[in-house]
């Protein structure tokens, strides 16, 4: 029997669904022998809460595990006061959808460093998601987590180290970090070492990790990887990943980031197949 749980679907409505809507999506999860979905609010909340409620409701019926991206306009360490304020907005409006819905965590990409002052960022990140928790207490919003995604570029907040650093801190039970498989592998500049983030990630302590994964492509003149999403290749390689996965018995989920998302999920499915993983029919 089975003792952990692996979770694949795509970042945002499947494209081969045979119409549009998050309702057709599932069913097409479903077709597929998927079991996950990541909204995306990347550009605006475009859910309201009597919408997501049964949104919810139909997903748990089906047994698919809801996740949330937040806006991507969001800099909780911007210089005008004004940005923060609309990112806290946008990370607690994502939060409620989430605790209406039963999806978490809500990803958020978090910040931009200010220029020459990594430490002073830091605090001011620390000051406005200590904030942010406290709102969704008070808003009753007590489910849902907030995950603090890994980024692509050192002008990003923040690495995975910093992230661990940060959020064991905080010490609270509603935050957490979304491990982004391809946004490492660019940081790491085509380097990176499955096993030994899933070390670093005991610290945590977390029951269920959450993470995303693309594949990414190689800038020339640059002579890097950057955060170009490209369909499933070997940058990086997906197999390694779900060996380390099976070897440790890691309850995960893995949201497809790649442009032809759930299609990519199915090669994800097919390779934990191949090494002996058996999904829920």
């Amino acid at each position: 029997m089975t003792k952990f749980e692996i979770r694949l679907g795509p970042a945002g409505n499947c494209i081969t669904a045979k119409k549009p809507g998050t309702e057709a999506s599932f069913e097409r999860i479903v077709e597929l022998g998927l079991n996950a979905q990541e909204i995306e609010f990347v550009r605006s909340i475009y859910l309201k809460e009597d919408k997501a409620k049964k949104l919810g409701r139909l997903a748990e019926e089906l047994d698919i595990k809801l996740s949330i991206h937040a806006p991507y306009y969001i800099n909780l360490a911007s210089e005008k006061k004004e940005v923060i304020k609309k990112s806290i907005q946008f990370i607690l409006a994502s939060a409620k959808i989430g605790e209406v819905m039963n999806a978490s965590p809500v990803v958020v990409h978090t910040a931009y460093y200010l220029k020459n002052d990594r430490e002073k960022t830091y605090e001011i990140v620390k000051q406005q998601i200590e904030k942010i928790l406290e709102e969704m207490e008070k808003k009753k919003i007590v489910n849902t987590q907030i995950a603090l995604e890994t980024m692509a570029k050192q002008s990003q907040f923040a690495d995975l180290d910093t992230l661990i650093k940060f959020v064991r801190e905080i010490d609270h039970k509603q935050l957490t970090v979304c491990v982004d498989w391809g946004h490492m592998y660019c940081l790491g500049n085509g380097k990176i070492n499955y096993g030994e983030i899933f070390d670093k990630l005991k610290k945590l302590k977390l029951k269920h990790i959450h993470t995303h994964f693309t594949n990414v492509r190689y800038n020339l003149n640059k002579k890097q990887f950057v955060d170009i999403h490209e369909p499933m290749n070997s940058h990086p390689k997906f197999e390694p990943l779900a060996k380390e996965i099976l070897k440790r018995k890691v309850n995960i989920t893995i949201i497809s980031e790649t442009p032809i998302l759930e299609k990519d999920s199915i090669k994800m499915k097919k390779i934990f197949e191949k090494l002996g993983y058996k999904f829920k029919k």
